[in-house]
């Protein structure tokens, strides 16, 4: 699906509004910045159980960051938006040339990994008693996957496997919670 998808988000203008609201920097200090008001709002309020939660998200996004810092220049296929229009989006792995320049790197995406972790850090933390968190978080971090998808960052297999490994770790997190 990576080679259709590609050409279609790079063709397209049909998801322009939607980039617009969705840009690269903005959704990444949007997903940092939940860990820091979680931690901000349960100190304020001396809740302990919303302090533990954002200190598991940080952990998770740290965890993830380091993961996708061994993970995309190892793997080193190249951004769709990287390459021409037109090109054979089929043969997009470098070969020996981007090992080391991650700005071209795109497997795993890292805004779907750390959105999965923390959306998951905080559904196992809220989830039960409140249902409508894994909603809103989930709904949030597949926003944001999708917005990787339509800027032409990523492909859909960088996307659907940063969402996997990001639920994964967000999952290992808590799990002695």
């Amino acid at each position: 699906a990576d080679p259709p998808a590609a050409r279609y988000f790079r063709s397209t203008t049909a998801f322009d509004g939607f980039n617009r609201g969705m840009p690269s920097a903005g959704t990444s200090a949007a997903i940092l910045a939940v860990p820091a008001a979680l931690l901000a709002a349960g100190l304020i309020r001396k809740d302990s159980k919303m302090t533990k939660t954002a200190l598991l998200a940080g952990e998770a996004a740290a965890d993830v960051g380091i993961i996708t810092e061994v993970l995309k220049p190892a793997i080193s296929r190249w951004r769709p938006s990287s390459l021409p229009p037109n090109a054979n989006f089929a043969d997009t792995f470098a070969e020996g040339g981007n090992r080391f320049s991650s700005a071209h790197n795109s497997f795993p995406s890292g805004h779907a990994i750390t959105a999965f972790a923390v959306a998951t850090v905080i559904s196992r933390r809220y989830g039960r008693a409140h249902r409508w968190v894994p909603v809103l978080a989930y709904g949030v971090a597949v926003a944001i996957g999708f917005s990787r998808l339509t800027l032409s960052a990523h492909y859909p297999a960088a996307v659907v496997a940063g969402a996997g490994l990001g639920y994964t770790i967000g999952r290992f997190a808590v799990l002695r919670d």
